[in-house]
């Protein structure tokens, strides 16, 4: 039997965590005029390819483009945008998108602030499609923050100095590629690594032989064994990296809960980290979580992870797909309460139609521009 958003919930008594409705305020103020005029929300959706700058090789596959679907969500002549980014191993696709996308009827809600109401709809839809949901919600969290004339960062009461420094990646690649691309990334304060091939030690000693940047790296599930894991860590440790992201296959729960007692570096999840509820079944299990808006539906549920995350006692990194400045800037709104960002995404395309929030000098830097900062 599937359960809800609403019934995780009730069974667990998380309630305070799970609330998003308190952060808006009554629409009332805002509504009374657009109401009188009868509106409607309008939602259009649209096919596009991402171009990568460079080929993007992780520990199970590699590829030169992304699909993405551009969505938007119009209600009295204001526009909210959204994105789904869908690379290959997420199992979505344009086709699907658009399956779950012309499903999607607003025009049955009168005020976009029912933004629980609209959401739980939507994700009522399908039990898949979480990248087509969250385009969904972000063009809806835009709509709304425009509507409030404020960015989401100031609605949720972060302070948009304490954003972090992002990660840079550097994909699995021969060693003078791996060189060129460090060296491209100079700006940056802290490298991403995609490890998990046959190539570890040489992909980490190439950008050493380059920068002594701090690391973390990604295995993607790559390593099997906890042993091999543990010993892979501990020669880690001495090369200035961080913390490892996702060293087994999310199966393994008990060796990675092991991995994780033994390791001296934090262990953080990524792939065993979907929604909710992964939030409970990590905890004992990693250190911390790193939360997606293509993974979890949207800046809703991401919201919701963060500070469940935290009340957990949890480390939290927020990450992404490659996507464009859209999803990169949505995300950022949540960049405040993080430990890490690995928001890189849309530096990594060379086809971006947006222009949002903006990364200086290797830290993500927001902007006040209303919604999820985008620029008109």
């Amino acid at each position: 039997m599937k359960q809800t958003r609403k019934d995780f919930f009730k069974t667990t008594g998380i309630i305070a965590a799970g609330s998003i409705a308190a952060s808006i305020p009554s629409s009332t103020f805002a509504l009374n005029i657009i109401k009188s005029k009868g509106s409607k929300m309008k939602f259009t959706f649209k096919p596009y390819i991402l171009e990568l700058k460079h080929v993007f090789t992780v520990a199970v596959n590699s590829r030169t483009t992304t699909p993405v679907m551009l969505t938007e969500i119009e209600f009295d002549g204001i526009i909210g945008h959204g994105e789904a980014s869908m690379p290959p191993y997420l199992g979505e696709s344009h086709e699907t998108a658009t399956k779950f996308l012309s499903k999607v009827n607003l025009e049955q809600f009168n005020d976009p602030f029912e933004m629980e109401d609209i959401l739980d709809y939507v994700d009522s839809i399908d039990q898949k499609n979480m990248a087509a949901k969250a385009s969904v919600d972000i063009a809806l969290h835009d709509l709304v923050g425009k509507l409030m004339n404020q960015p989401w960062y100031k609605i949720w009461g972060y302070d948009k100095n304490k954003t972090p420094y992002t990660s840079f990646t550097i994909g699995i690649d021969t060693p003078e590629i791996v060189k060129e691309k460090t060296k491209e990334a100079d700006i940056y304060k802290i490298l991403k690594v995609k490890l998990g091939r046959d190539n570890d030690k040489e992909m980490i000693e190439t950008i050493r032989s380059v920068t002594n940047t701090p690391i973390t790296v990604d295995v993607n599930q790559g390593w099997k064994d906890k042993y091999f894991a543990l010993d892979m860590i501990n020669w880690l440790k001495g090369k200035n990296v961080e913390f490892v992201e996702q060293p087994m296959p999310k199966e393994q729960v008990d060796d990675i809960a092991w991995l994780t007692q033994h390791s001296p570096l934090p262990i953080i999840g990524d792939e065993s980290i979907q929604r909710i509820p992964d939030v409970i079944k990590a905890h004992g299990v990693y250190s911390g979580i790193n939360i997606k808006l293509m993974k979890c539906g949207g800046m809703r549920e991401a919201h919701t992870m963060l500070n469940l995350a935290r009340a957990l006692d949890m480390k939290v990194m927020i990450g992404c797909m490659t996507e464009t400045s859209c999803a990169i800037s949505a995300a950022a709104q949540l960049s405040p309460m993080v430990d890490w960002a690995d928001l890189d995404g849309n530096l990594l395309i060379k086809n971006d139609p947006f222009e949002g929030v903006k990364v200086i000098d290797g830290k993500i830097t927001l902007n006040d521009y209303p919604g999820i900062g985008l620029k008109s």
